[in-house]
């Protein structure tokens, strides 16, 4: 008889704990699998805190950009706000535009001395139920009574009769201007947002340019500005110099410019809205960051939130919503203000709608401009652009997919321009 084998040798059959002890083995495998979630848990974690880094940078980066200034102090005597039925309540931004001498690649015109001026001036009526707005363009060559108005440093600067618009700012920054703006119009300002030159001229090459239609090449040599005809987006300079572009387009006139400005504007809007921009981080980041730095801005805009809330308002408002208008004007008859324009009593009614938030008649503009159709625009087409003569805004039938493969903005004009409108544009210096 051979000697006994050891318990479990190779020999035996497998005993209980030999088939548990090779189960066991077996089963060694799942802490590879818990290897393997650790790592992707950490990899998650490490993702997160790598995005909710960058999103704090961005903020503070954003945030950083913006120059917040309380003006509130300076204000004297001002507008009651008006009770209205809404969900919300209606929000008036003044927006001014500024070409300090001393900022770089603001001094457009190569002049000298120091100070700003101010040759755009509109103003942004968000209504109470968020589903219109406007912006109502002052012309610098109005005619009005300047108040006295604090300055930046608490100086007192008297008023003055028949004085131009833009000498507000001029002489007391963004306070005076509003300040004027209140004690002329009755309407009560509740943000203001000033824009510089430089800043304007990145955003525009943040989204890569802004579509224009040119009727006829532009060229004024007198203040560097050739411009060719022609359908296209323009960019940097080229875009700079067709904002403040008058003698040589159109009828020469401020109204003419004021109404490219408000055309430009709209075509921005469209672009950032219909053309991809919100659906490209790389775009938007730039765009937001071109925006911040070239802004001036209230405490009640200071962030990157309290901005974000405040455009939230625009969101559900169709192209077609956003409508442009200007104050409605005649020439001045005395001969020793040639050129200069007064508001007519339409004016009174066009303050009076916005300061009880009222829909208002596109008979109070007969150029009047949208954000859903503005010439050069993807969606605007030859016949199209306004609605009829009703109170209310038209609003869009249907929604299409817009050339950046995503549904397109709800508010697409259909009806015809009226020959007062088209009489308007080529005024403009305006493709109809």
């Amino acid at each position: 008889m051979s000697e006994e084998q050891p318990a479990g040798s190779p020999d035996d059959g497998p005993t209980p704990r030999a088939g548990q002890a090779r189960r066991g083995r077996r089963r060694a495998r799942p802490p590879r699998r818990h290897t393997v979630a650790r790592v992707l848990v950490v990899t998650g974690l490490a993702l997160a805190m790598v995005t909710a880094l960058a999103t704090v940078w961005l903020y503070r980066d954003l945030n950083g950009n913006l120059t917040v200034t309380d003006v509130t102090g300076q204000l004297t005597d001002r507008p009651d706000e008006v009770d209205v039925e809404g969900p919300q309540e209606p929000v008036n931004i003044l927006v001014m535009g500024s070409d300090d001498r001393d900022g770089e690649g603001n001094n457009i015109d190569g002049l000298t001395g120091d100070g700003q001026r101010s040759d755009t001036t509109i103003l942004f009526h968000l209504s109470a139920d968020r589903e219109h707005a406007y912006g109502v363009s002052i012309p610098r060559d109005s005619l009005v009574t300047r108040p006295d108005c604090t300055g930046p440093d608490g100086e007192n600067i008297p008023g003055a009769e028949d004085a131009m618009w833009n000498e507000a700012f001029a002489v007391g920054g963004p306070a005076c201007t509003i300040q004027q703006f209140e004690q002329t119009t009755d309407v009560r300002i509740n943000h203001y947002v000033v824009v510089d030159f430089a800043g304007f001229k990145d955003m525009v090459d943040a989204i890569d340019g802004v579509p224009v239609c040119i009727p006829e090449d532009i060229s004024d040599p007198a203040h560097g500005i050739n411009i060719e005809a022609g359908s296209r987006e323009i960019r940097g300079d080229e875009a700079l110099n067709y904002v403040r572009a008058r003698y040589t387009l159109g009828d020469g006139s401020d109204i003419g410019r004021v109404k490219r400005q408000q055309a430009f504007i709209a075509g921005m809007a469209n672009k950032v809205v219909s053309g991809g921009v919100l659906a490209r981080p790389d775009r938007l980041v730039g765009f937001l960051r071109a925006a911040t730095k070239s802004l001036t801005v209230d405490p009640g805009m200071g962030n990157v939130v309290k901005l974000s809330k405040v455009g939230l308002g625009f969101q559900d408002i169709g192209l077609d919503n956003i409508r442009f208008i200007t104050v409605p004007f005649e020439y001045d008859s005395r001969e020793e203000f040639r050129g200069r324009i007064v508001w007519t009593e339409q004016a009174e009614t066009v303050w009076q709608r916005i300061r009880n938030d009222q829909t208002i008649s596109k008979r109070l503009d007969s150029g009047l401009l949208t954000a859903g159709n503005v010439p050069g625009s993807p969606r605007s087409t030859p016949d199209g652009g306004d609605e009829d003569e009703s109170e209310s805004p038209s609003a869009s039938e249907s929604e299409s997919e817009s050339e950046s493969g995503g549904p397109e903005s709800p508010g697409a004009s259909t009806a015809p321009r009226d020959e007062s409108q088209t009489a308007a544009l080529e005024a403009a210096g305006l493709c109809t």
